[in-house]
């Protein structure tokens, strides 16, 4: 049905409204927004799949509350958590074909196991913290098109019945016209298997019949892969390796974690909470698809897992220093390992695109090892991976003091008795992405908001070498917006002047200037020094730009109030509207970025001297570098080199930063490379000019090949005539056959 038929319908529905029931309102919901019903209330009639009188039915002798009816309010009601939700007309005849399909996809996906095929068997979905909707944190919903028409209209609604899948109450995925049972379980199993990776059968779940009231369980939940057709070498060394660990796999399994047997009893989280011992033994253990569901999906345990190949050489090199680390955070953290020669569906599960590949877990989430692979920096990472089942640190004043002398970088949560449970849940989803990046506490001291000069609840700011910077959104629904306040972070969790390694790389040196020092370690008062003038120059230099960008702002604002006040003396009402209508936004004011860090060059020697032609054995230097266009600055306007000095960097910045620079740049591209880039920086800032000096390079290579090619032509002619050639002023045929089929030679 379409939308020209809304307003014919519109009279008949409210009719049809005020005769039927009242709709199911979210906040007459129970928990889950689902209604719950005490276990006594149930009769033998609902065993056997009959409805009640409250319009819940029963599915495999489970209670199943009705479909919870949305409004206009659509967006606040699904604001949280997953959202699979049918957009009906009750007078579209393929929705009333559809109903029956949907309420059978519905009664039994509520009432199945969140894990097909583990020890957790919910007994009843609306109050147990183990449900499918609660692990998945899935709810199912519809919404009168006919009622709610201009909500529907603005999520985009143009036909029914459509199905849309939304997360967080943005959308995600839509089906509209499909009526298949096998096809809708196909379509949640994928969304599923991402959200719970390894938790999903691999050939999908047994379905009811359209209008069953039961579904008899699956036999053997434990996929089984099929290794006959891979008769690669790799697959027989992987057999090999899981049959020599299969029964460590099982010996360890009881005791690295106990999680899974207590998820059922749970109060407060959907997951079970991690083991009081972890990793008891101090080594890697095997991980099945069938105990990574039950030991890391499953439950809140961190995990360190590696997914590797018996035959990938950089795994095999890596082995050692695995082992070693899990030696070391014997227990304290969970070590495991993957072989995804054996175990393919669950490594294709993960996307695992390369070997080794190496993910931290915990409840579900996962981020990826990036890091390098020796010893010293598995246990480092580990070290600071232990601290994410303790949750957010609660620290007062003189706590974060002593915190600051150990840490460079340290996110700090400010709340008072206001805050609500959702800020804090919307605060603990960020540990994770900070692993291995910088330290993440809470407090509500006031001596921390007197410090931080903090006068509304709650905020977020990073203290990077003690100086404060804030994340400027202050509306809840800001700070608990996890993709943006996370973009926050990842621009601002580097210390004000890091080290540059392998590893952070580009987060340092890509679209901004980078202020480089070139240091040595082995002269330790000179490298102390130098470390320490680096870092006053870009205290200085970040206390001057934040000036520039105050001063630029008031200006701006006085500006407005300006034009607010001559549309006033003229009594102009119009321009007093435009005036006001203003919208001082600094992100659109053009700045240049300048990042510090400094690089060991004894350890990266090669690269600094093939890169800026510098040797630390001369000394300390200082390189301005600007990634984006492979270019960089080493000396100062005198000519001499730039050196780590407060007042030979602060002297040298503002005329590279100035716009066009200076100071003459050096290139470290190719010739190639070269022409390449000027030419791009010349399309930027003259497009019509970069566009007149391309047609004209086309022009002329077009010319140029013409010209060559007519030459080539009337050469082809000339030898197919029996051309000659002149040498020594005597002419002469080629000793060579013509085109016209006579010998050429010299004759004697």
């Amino acid at each position: 049905m379409r939308w020209s038929f809304h307003k014919a319908l519109l009279c008949a529905s409210v009719f049809t409204t005020a005769l039927g029931k009242p709709a199911i309102q979210k906040d007459e919901l129970k928990d889950s927004k689902q209604v719950a019903i005490n276990d006594d209330s149930r009769s033998p009639s609902h065993e056997d799949g009959k409805d009640t009188t409250d319009g819940s039915t029963y599915f495999n002798g489970q209670r199943v509350p009705p479909f919870i009816q949305l409004t206009e309010k659509i967006q606040e009601e699904i604001k949280g958590g997953y959202w699979l939700v049918e957009f009906f007309s009750p007078y579209c005849g393929h929705c009333k074909h559809l109903a029956p399909i949907w309420q059978t996809f519905y009664e039994f996906y509520y009432t199945s196991e969140p894990v097909p095929g583990s020890a957790v068997k919910p007994k009843d979905p609306d109050t147990t913290t183990s449900s499918f909707t609660r692990y998945y944190d899935m709810h199912f919903a519809k919404m009168d098109c006919v009622q709610w028409g201009t909500a529907c209209e603005e999520a985009g609604i143009t036909s029914y019945p459509t199905i849309v899948l939304f997360k967080d109450g943005k959308e995600i995925k839509k089906s509209v016209g499909n009526n298949k049972l096998s096809y809708f379980s196909e379509w949640l199993e994928e969304v599923l298997e991402s959200i719970k990776p390894g938790s999903r059968p691999k050939d999908g779940m047994r379905l009811p019949e359209v209008g069953a009231k039961s579904v008899d369980p699956p036999q053997g939940d434990e996929p089984v892969m099929d290794k006959s057709k891979d008769t690669a070498k790799g697959a027989a060394a992987g057999e090999a390796h899981n049959a020599k660990t299969r029964s460590s796999a099982a010996e360890t399994e009881e005791t690295a974690t106990s999680a899974s047997t207590s998820a059922s009893t749970a109060k407060s989280k959907e997951l079970a909470q991690p083991t009081e011992t972890a990793n008891p033994k101090g080594i890697s253990v095997p991980l099945t698809a069938q105990t990574f569901q039950r030991l890391v999906t499953a439950t809140h345990d961190p995990w360190f897992i590696k997914f590797y190949a018996p035959w990938c050489h950089h795994c095999q090199a890596m082995a050692p220093n695995w082992a070693g680390m899990a030696r070391e955070v014997q227990g304290k953290l969970n070590i495991g390992e993957v072989n995804c020669d054996v175990e393919k569906r669950l490594c294709k599960d993960v996307r695992v695109r390369g070997f080794p590949t190496i993910h931290f877990f915990r409840g579900g989430e996962r981020i990826e090892y990036e890091g390098l692979r020796g010893l010293g920096d598995f246990v480092g990472f580990a070290k600071k991976a232990m601290e994410v089942g303790s949750g957010v640190q609660d620290v007062d004043f003189d706590t974060f003091k002593e915190m600051e002398e150990t840490e460079e970088v340290i996110f700090v949560y400010f709340y008072d008795h206001a805050t609500t449970s959702e800020d804090f849940e919307a605060l603990e989803r960020l540990v994770l992405s900070l692993v291995g990046h910088a330290k993440l506490v809470k407090t509500k001291d006031p001596r921390m908001n007197e410090r931080f000069k903090v006068s509304t609840w709650p905020r977020l700011a990073v203290s990077r070498d003690g100086k404060p910077t804030y994340y400027n959104a202050l509306s809840p629904r800001d700070m608990r917006d996890f993709r943006k306040v996370l973009e926050w972070m990842q621009s601002v969790w580097l210390p004000i002047v890091p080290e540059l390694t392998a590893t952070n790389a580009q987060d340092i040196m890509r679209n901004k200037l980078v202020v480089l020092g070139v240091l040595s370690r082995d002269r330790s008062d000179e490298f102390i020094v130098a470390k320490r003038e680096i870092k006053n120059a870009a205290l200085e230099w970040i206390d001057k730009q934040q000036q520039a960008f105050n001063l630029e702002r008031q200006e701006l604002r006085d500006a407005k109030q300006l034009r607010i006040e001559e549309a006033e003396d003229r009594n102009d009402q119009r321009a007093l509207r435009s005036a006001k209508q203003i919208r001082i936004n600094m992100d659109e004011v053009k700045r240049k970025e300048v990042g510090f860090a400094w690089v060991d060059g004894v350890f990266w020697e090669r690269w600094i001297r093939t890169t800026y032609g510098i040797d630390v054995k001369d000394g300390e230097r200082v390189v301005i570098n600007d990634e984006d266009n492979h270019r960089y600055w080493d000396n100062t306007i005198t000519g001499n080199p730039i050196v780590p000095s407060r007042t030979s960097i602060l002297e040298t910045l503002p005329k590279i930063v100035a716009s066009p620079p200076k100071i003459p740049p050096k290139s470290h591209a190719g010739i190639f490379e070269h022409i390449f880039l000027t030419l791009r920086r010349l399309s930027f800032g003259h497009p019509w000019l970069a566009l007149g000096v391309i047609s004209i390079v086309v022009l002329l290579g077009g010319w140029l090949g013409r010209v060559r090619w007519r030459r080539a032509r009337n050469a082809t002619k000339a030898w197919g005539n029996g051309g000659y050639f002149h040498l020594d002023g005597k002419e002469g045929l080629l000793g060579m056959s013509m085109g016209n089929g006579t010998t050429g030679g010299k004759k004697d």
